[in-house]
């Protein structure tokens, strides 16, 4: 008790030395206090800049890159907004997370995922950029956690196999509520842990690339919570749809498109290696040409509600990538 309180003395004393107010008398603190000018009083803004990564394609499907701020409106639910950080010089590093589906479906198509997937990581990583490494099938199994090294990356692809089994991987604890929906593939409780308990705390750039066929079969955990988990982070969720070209049911095209709307991503149909390439050619190239821009919302109530974004830019026949909304902080 005695220390802390001689240390408390020592910054007091300190505090009062830096306003020169250490040896003053009372008159002359009281000069000091009427000389002060009311607009110097400390004053406490609590503000939020919502940033929004842009994304445009023309009708040829190339990407545009010749926009400025002026070709650009952002309206949060129906407000237009000023845009108050504008670039298309986007050097912020990109935080990456790989999910690889092993379940039995992907059984002809995993090596092929090991080899584009390797590759597109040492193509698109630059200094700073992070990723990270999920496999799920009947568990969910963190293989590399965020790191820069894509050797220490490649090695945890590698080591992807198909489980048609079950059992044996490495759910992260205390995150997925427990329940009678086991056994089968965990797409939801996949994506949920990689945005809630690992890209929620990055900064920057955040893309979730998932290679599935879609098909939640086992997750205690819904579609809306998986797709949430992402808007709260922040994130991008691209879907790399691997599926059979012949197959007429199953619910993983409409899945992946509610995820890849929800949170400003795309879906890629996947039918074989060579499509699978030009899927993360396509994706690498996005992630490198993107437009952000930030502003401070109009609404700056602290209600922690879901607040839509749309992006409307002046010029015709283009494509708009851009995540569709946010969830405001929460005092």
């Amino acid at each position: 008790m005695r220390q802390t309180r001689l240390v408390a003395g020592i910054f007091i004393a300190a505090l009062a030395a830096s306003f020169g107010l250490g040896n003053t008398t009372p008159a002359q603190s009281q000069q000091d206090r009427q000389q002060i000018p009311q607009s110097q009083k400390p004053l406490t803004v609590q503000t939020t800049l919502v940033n929004v990564f842009v994304t445009v394609r023309d009708k040829r499907h190339e990407i545009v890159s010749d926009l400025s701020q002026n070709d650009f409106k952002v309206f949060e639910d129906g407000q237009e907004q000023k845009i108050s950080f504008f670039s298309k010089e986007v050097n912020l590093p990109i935080t990456l997370g790989i999910l690889i589906d092993t379940s039995g479906s992907m059984e002809r198509v995993i090596g092929a995922e090991q080899d584009t997937a390797s590759r597109f990581l040492r193509e698109v990583m630059r200094k700073k950029d992070e990723a990270m490494v999920i496999s799920f099938d009947f568990d969910v199994d963190l293989l590399a956690d965020f790191t820069e090294d894509t050797n220490v990356l490649e090695r945890a692809i590698r080591r992807t196999s198909v489980n048609s089994v079950g059992g044996g991987g490495v759910v992260t604890p205390g995150t997925i509520p427990s329940g009678s929906n086991a056994g089968g593939t965990d797409l939801y409780d996949a994506i949920y842990l990689a945005c809630h308990d690992e890209l929620a705390t990055e900064a920057g750039r955040k893309a979730v690339i998932v290679m599935s066929d879609m098909e939640d079969t086992g997750s205690k955990l819904r579609l809306q919570d998986a797709s949430e988990a992402c808007q709260r982070a922040d994130g991008v969720i691209h879907v790399l749809l691997i599926s059979d070209p012949g197959a007429t049911f199953g619910v993983g095209p409409s899945v992946a498109r509610k995820m890849a709307d929800d949170t400003g991503g795309r879906v890629i149909n996947v039918h074989n290696e060579k499509t699978l390439e030009k899927a993360f050619d396509e994706i690498s190239e996005e992630l490198r040409s993107q437009y952000v821009m930030g502003y401070y919302p109009t609404n700056d109530k602290r209600d922690g509600t879901f607040r839509k974004i749309r992006v409307d830019i002046a010029r015709p026949d283009v494509k708009v990538l851009a995540r569709k909304g946010y969830y405001a902080p929460f005092k």
